[in-house]
């Protein structure tokens, strides 16, 4: 690539799909500005130009033109950036649509119970999500096994798209954990997951992106009181 490149990602500091796209790109060893919008304020002008349906980040802009979606973002930058780094999507086809599908469970699935169950209001709605997002958790270990083959990663010996998919969401989970006294993280209920958590959170590249656990906990405490002042009035 060439050094007239430009590369810039807009996104949030707490949001888990923002946190994707910057994995991928440490991966590449891409260096990119990073824009941080406010979207419980004023979203900038580039951000409701460059994603006009949606008008949520993150956006990544390569030479000027835009990227939504994060996943689709993350595919980009795997096949832009082919000769850089590791390889994001497993070469074979029928690997690679393993990983879609769990991707899409992940995010059309198991991540909107979690988030259903956060803000319901009803004690059996709430019940009812967690085990929902405990029953998915259960089935992501046992995928996880099967995909990774004894390995530290989804992508076997290194960081892959199932692991920045359901690894962007880790540091959420440790913050509702800190925040709500919960234990969805169960090391006697997934072993394996748990195992690989662990490893995904301390790698490097991982560390140097991803928010801090107490920030997070500390943002979601302020989300909740504001609903609650909200419900009140």
């Amino acid at each position: 690539m060439g050094d007239r490149e430009e590369v810039k990602l807009l996104g949030v500091w707490y949001s888990p799909y923002a946190i994707r796209p910057k994995i991928a790109l440490r991966l590449k060893s891409v260096d990119y500005d990073y824009v941080e919008e406010d979207l419980f304020g004023s979203k900038s002008e580039l951000l409701l130009k460059s994603n006009p349906v949606h008008k949520k980040v993150p956006v990544l802009f390569h030479n000027a033109k835009p990227i939504i979606e994060s996943l689709n973002i993350v595919e980009y930058i795997d096949e832009t950036w082919n000769s850089s780094g590791p390889s994001i999507l497993p070469s074979d086809p029928h690997d690679r649509a393993i990983v879609r599908f769990w991707s899409a469970f992940v995010d059309n699935k198991w991540f909107p119970a979690l988030r259903a169950a956060a803000i319901t209001k009803s004690e059996d709605a709430k019940a009812k999500g967690i085990e929902e997002v405990e029953e998915g958790l259960l089935r992501l270990d046992e995928a996880f096994v099967a995909i990774s083959k004894g390995r530290s990663f989804f992508g076997g010996d290194v960081i892959g798209f199932m692991d920045i998919c359901l690894g962007s969401f880790l540091v959420l989970l440790k913050a509702r954990e800190k925040l709500k006294g919960e234990k969805l993280l169960d090391e006697s209920k997934i072993p394996s997951l748990c195992k690989w958590a662990d490893e995904f959170l301390s790698d490097d590249i991982v560390k140097n992106v991803v928010p801090e656990i107490d920030r997070v906990a500390k943002f979601l405490g302020e989300l909740e009181a504001i609903a609650q002042s909200a419900s009140r009035s």
